[in-house]
């Protein structure tokens, strides 16, 4: 079993910044591909991005790619999404993912077998 907890949602005025933190615990960290989803309201969940076990590759969702950063520190078992130039529409309750497969689990949500409980970003306009 993995244990997720992430930290550092809140509320933050469109074109700010907030970087979300996720620690894990119950497996070797190194051997996870660590991700991050997001649903708004009445909305599905949605990939946000992910990152790599070996080699550190990563993946954005399009609505993300040049505002978002995704990296993980091994050595302190966390993964941490940065967020920059945030908007409305990123406002969702942030979900970090964990997966221990084989092979990298991409965007699809039902690929990954951990997750936290979800920290609320809300963006102001």
């Amino acid at each position: 079993q993995v244990q997720l907890v992430e930290s550092g949602g809140g509320l933050v005025q469109a074109g700010g910044s907030l970087r979300l933190s996720c620690a894990a615990s119950g497996r070797t960290f190194s051997s996870l591909h660590m991700g991050w989803f997001r649903q708004a309201p009445g909305k599905e969940r949605e990939f946000v991005a992910a990152i790599m076990r070996s080699g550190g590759g990563t993946e954005y969702a399009d609505s993300v790619k040049g505002r978002f950063t995704i990296s993980r520190d091994n050595a302190k078992n966390a993964v941490h999404l940065q967020m920059n130039t945030l908007k409305s529409e990123d406002t969702a309750v942030y979900y970090c993912t964990a997966d221990s497969s084989a092979f990298y689990s991409g965007k699809s949500p039902t690929n990954y077998a951990y997750w936290g409980q979800g920290t609320q970003v809300t963006v102001s306009s």
